[in-house]
Parts: C-alpha cells; structure tokens; sequence
C-alpha cells in the first residue's frame, strides 16, 4: 500500500545489530579461551584475543548486512583468504564452530529460528576452511 514504510530488514538488523554481534563475539572468544575443549582452537590464536574479537564483530556486521567496515578496510579479502596460512583441520573446524553455536544459543538473536539459522550457516563456513 502506498505509504507504508519498507519493513524489510538486513539478517544484521534483524539480529539486534553491534550489541547481539558483540555480545555473541565475546561469548564466543571467552569460551574458546576458557573451555579445555576448545584448546586446540585456541593454540591458533594468538595470546591476546581483543584484535580477533574487533575484527569477527566488525566482519560478521558487513557480512549480515550492516556496516561494511571490514570489507572496506580488508579489500578482496574474505573469511577463506584470510585464514589461508592457517592449518585448520577438521576437529579445530568444529571445535570452532561448536564454540559458536553456544555462544549463539547464549546470548544471540532473541529469535531462535535466527539464531540456529546463523548457527548453522557459521558452522557450513567453519567446516568449508578445513584443509584435512
């Protein structure tokens, strides 16, 4: 109808935007930091983690349709280039992507239905960078 507003939202509004990515992020690293389970994952990483966690928020925004900051500041780079010199297997590629369907299941999109559509989707793109 004429004069109704475009409702259509980007998967990044629909999720909450910075604060649910953030908080997902964070939720993500500090298990992988703590959880004995992910300890191999972890090895990867180097000591200090805030750079990794500024730069998977700033990622996932753009890639779900917000701010596409880190495209803009990576240019030609994706997910798959930019781990490349890593030796990611496929028990590291689940311990990942385990790490981030629980931080999801924590403290992501209040929609459920969302939330293991990012899950799974997260999960699809860890295990299509395991190199074994």
């Amino acid at each position: 109808m004429a004069g109704q507003a475009n409702e259509t939202k980007t998967a990044f509004e629909a999720m909450g935007g910075h604060d649910t990515i953030r908080r997902v992020v964070n939720r993500f690293y500090d298990l992988m930091d703590s959880e004995p389970a992910y300890a191999e994952l972890r090895a990867m990483h180097a000591p200090d983690l805030a750079p990794m966690r500024e730069s998977l928020a700033s990622f996932l925004a753009g890639w779900s349709g917000g701010p596409r900051d880190w495209f803009e500041q990576n240019p030609g780079k994706c997910m798959m280039s930019a781990h490349g010199g890593f030796a990611i297997s496929q028990k590291t590629a689940a311990q990942w992507a385990e790490a981030m369907q629980r931080a999801i299941a924590d403290c992501g999109p209040e929609s459920r239905e969302l939330g293991d559509a990012l899950a799974k989707i997260l999960s699809q793109l860890a295990m299509g960078m395991a190199r074994d």
